[in-house]
């Protein structure tokens, strides 16, 4: 067996490449569909995510923030995939994102790096789409009021995405900061083309929505989220890294679904930790994973009046097959830059 002498390349695309792609909603949700497609069929594998904290500096100094890094495998795609991805809370002090990082996809037959792509918008992306699908099987058809809890960059994807599903009559946004939730509702409401209300507490953003998307950016667990505001049949997706909800949340479904269990009932952070923590959510008490549902394998919403909550951390598949979306669009746009690597 002979080494090949031609060189080896990969594909890097930087934030404005991504950018430049302009990926539709439609491209967006489809990419990230068929990854929950091939869970749900068993053509996957996923390793669980890992945290490196930092903790302290040199001058011992506390560090507020972490990486996380996701592991996994698409067989249908031909990719494996490893992101590391960081969360930066006080980010937003220094004019930086609060999350950054890099998606590495590889020859899973090989090992050959294919490409490296910026993988703070394509995690913006693929959270909202997850957001979105999942509200696509669980929510009602006729869900017309969307109350978003959070600000930061994933958020925009949920509502945007989320609206381009529902077309609501009326969505309401709130954060800690007035002059985050104001920017962010004005933000919407230029890109959506319609009104989009910024409220100064959670209760006026929750009471009475049939979607509630909680993607909060607390220091530590803090409850604030209440369980009595959330009405019959809505549709919650609670995914903040610290956990905003009450412990009582669970009680009040008839469904809970999660991206991947394996990772939900593992590492310190997640909307639910204290869930699993106290055997209130638990594979016994689990309805099923989105991507059985998305596959087919298992019902999604089966009456109006279920209220059905979803808590995805973050899935590895999902970043990949967005990353492979894309690729294919870079290549027949010629957007991106080409490294050598061998």
């Amino acid at each position: 067996m002979s080494i090949t002498n031609a060189p080896l390349t990969l594909t890097f695309l930087n934030g404005p490449d991504v950018a430049a792609l302009a990926l539709t909603n439609d491209e967006i949700l489809a990419a990230v569909e068929r990854g929950l497609r091939a869970q749900g069929q068993g053509q996957t594998v996923i390793e669980p995510r890992m945290h490196l904290v930092p903790g302290r500096d040199n001058d011992e100094r506390e560090i507020r923030g972490h990486f996380n890094v996701l592991r996994g495998y698409v067989a249908p795609l031909k990719l494996a995939g490893v992101k590391i991805v960081s969360d930066y809370v006080d980010n937003y002090l220094r004019g930086l994102p609060s999350e950054m990082g890099l998606l590495n996809l590889f020859d899973p037959e090989s090992g050959q790096p294919v490409a490296i792509i910026d993988a703070a918008g394509l995690t913006d992306m693929r959270t909202g789409a997850v957001t979105a699908i999942g509200a696509k099987q669980l929510a009602r058809e006729n869900s017309r009021v969307l109350g978003h809890i959070g600000a930061r960059g994933t958020a925009y994807w949920n509502v945007r995405l989320l609206d381009h599903l529902f077309d609501f009559a009326d969505i309401r946004v709130h954060s800690r900061r007035p002059e985050s939730r104001d920017a962010f509702a004005s933000r919407l409401s230029h890109d959506l083309q319609k009104p989009v209300t910024a409220v100064a507490d959670w209760r006026s953003c929750v009471v009475d929505a049939d979607i509630v998307v909680e993607a909060s950016r607390l220091d530590q667990p803090t409850a604030l989220l209440k369980t009595e505001w959330i009405k019959r049949s809505a549709f919650v997706v609670p995914y903040g890294t610290m956990s905003a909800v009450e412990i009582s949340l669970t009680d009040i479904m008839d469904k809970v679904v999660v991206d991947d269990w394996g990772q939900c009932k593992a590492g310190p952070f997640g909307a639910l930790r204290a869930h699993v923590e106290t055997g209130k959510l638990s594979e016994a008490t689990l309805y099923a994973e989105l991507g059985e549902i998305v596959a087919g394998k298992k019902p999604g919403r089966e009456r109006d009046d279920e209220t059905i909550l979803l808590w995805h951390r973050g899935l590895s598949l999902s970043d990949i097959a967005l990353g492979a979306a894309m690729l294919d669009k870079a290549a027949r746009l010629d957007i991106g830059q080409t490294l050598r690597y061998l």
